[in-house]
């Protein structure tokens, strides 16, 4: 469509959301600019106002039907709150890899509302990818496809493609073929450390308020699925502490070992009277799912935290995947240092950790792992068992248990 005046989006918002009350509310929100030195859209923080803003190329816009229009508004909202932009940044810093793998996260909940040339899964070049999962799911299938890996004469496979402004001219098609992202994704994580977290808090406001427009009005959610709503809901709602958690959970597995001791003589009972020592010592199973699901980062983490509760526990650390890895298995006494390794890469079952930890004494059992196997046999009376996973994994675990499941964020 072509008019006489520039597009803008400002004008037209309210007639594109009309039928998306949870969209439209944030929309109201979030703060709209045109330019010309991108050529589709995107959303990034503002380095001055410390907000989250989506700049606009009018002429992309112009050339949109309605419905792609909508499609690339909500595209841009889904990235701010699936928290692509600033939270979810992959360890090894921005790629093109990275971009597509956003993407895909969200295209496959607005399929039939995009223009030409988006990430879909399910479509070609991503047939045999499943729809619904997280960016960092596709990023790491895209990691593991052969048809995307660099060939001879390609690129490195991570420049940004068109508008992204962070790879060399040329590498647009590198990886293997690794098509473009739809939208622009520089500026992305490019701000300091307290300019991002006012930016999020800012957002999760946004979202919430538009969440409570939508819940009052009566007027339902639109098209936004109950999969994405429980994933806004997460967002908006306080995070547990999973370090105090994890602390909680050590010292109240701790078990008491008593031993008879002679008391001094109380001279009005003049006789010796048996007293009991109380000594108490958690002894604590570490079972590492060795899955490539299961991040360094987040393996780091957790190691980190476990060398601080070290002073007061034992724990024995024993790397899994379909089963147990027995000449890796070691006892990390009280006071010790301990460094992270990964010793293998299989699959996953957690019936042998917990068949190793029943036919033994502990106090309490933590598996950490991506939750991507069948429901385990029950943990043996006497010892508590606890789940540590990522936030994603913890939002898309493959059973469900009345067993603590808490997200290493």
């Amino acid at each position: 469509m072509t008019t006489n005046q520039p597009f803008d989006l400002n004008k037209v918002t309210w007639q594109l959301l009309q039928n998306e009350p949870f969209f439209a509310a944030l929309s109201r929100r979030i703060h709209k600019s045109s330019t010309t030195a991108i050529p589709t859209a995107g959303v990034k923080i503002n380095k001055n106002t410390g907000q989250f803003e989506m700049v606009y190329n009018p002429a992309f816009f112009e050339d949109l039907t309605p419905v792609q229009q909508r499609g690339v508004l909500k595209h841009e909202f889904y990235h701010l709150i699936f928290q692509h932009v600033t939270g979810r940044l992959p360890t090894e810093g921005m790629s093109k890899m990275w971009n597509v793998a956003t993407d895909l996260a969200i295209n496959s909940f607005i399929a039939e509302e995009l223009p030409e040339g988006g990430c879909i899964p399910g479509v070609a070049p991503f047939e045999e990818y499943p729809p619904e999962q997280s960016a960092e799911w596709y990023f790491s299938k895209l990691q593991n496809d052969d048809q995307f890996k660099p060939q001879d004469g390609d690129g490195d496979g991570e420049g940004q493609g068109q508008g992204d402004g962070d790879g060399e001219p040329g590498d647009g098609q590198g990886g293997g073929g690794l098509p473009d992202s739809l939208d622009d994704h520089s500026g992305w994580g490019e701000v300091d450390q307290e300019t991002r977290a006012m930016a999020e808090e800012r957002l999760k406001d946004a979202v919430r308020k538009a969440s409570e427009e939508v819940n009052a009005g009566g007027r339902g959610w639109g098209t936004v699925s109950a999969a994405c709503r429980k994933q806004i809901q997460d967002m908006i709602s306080p995070r547990i502490n999973w370090r105090y958690v994890l602390r909680s959970f050590v010292r109240t597995s701790q078990r008491a070992d008593k031993q008879s001791t002679p008391k001094k003589v109380d001279h009005r009972y003049p006789y010796i009277q048996p007293g009991k020592r109380v000594k108490r010592q958690a002894k604590i199973a570490i079972s590492i799912d060795q899955s490539g699901s299961v991040s360094d980062e987040m393996l780091a983490m957790f190691f980190s935290e476990l060398e601080g509760l070290a002073k007061e526990a034992e724990f024995t650390v024993i790397p899994f995947d379909t089963e147990v890895q027995e000449e890796h298995v070691y006892i990390w006494k009280k006071g010790k240092r301990r460094d992270w390794e990964r010793v293998s890469m299989g699959g996953t079952d957690f019936n042998a950790p917990t068949r190793w930890v029943n036919e033994r004494k502990f106090d309490g059992h933590i598996i950490l792992t991506d939750m991507e196997a069948p429901k385990p046999i029950r943990s043996k009376l006497g010892i508590k068992r606890m789940w540590m996973t990522t936030p994603e994994c913890k939002n898309r675990q493959y059973f469900q248990t009345r067993e603590q499941v808490i997200a290493i964020d």
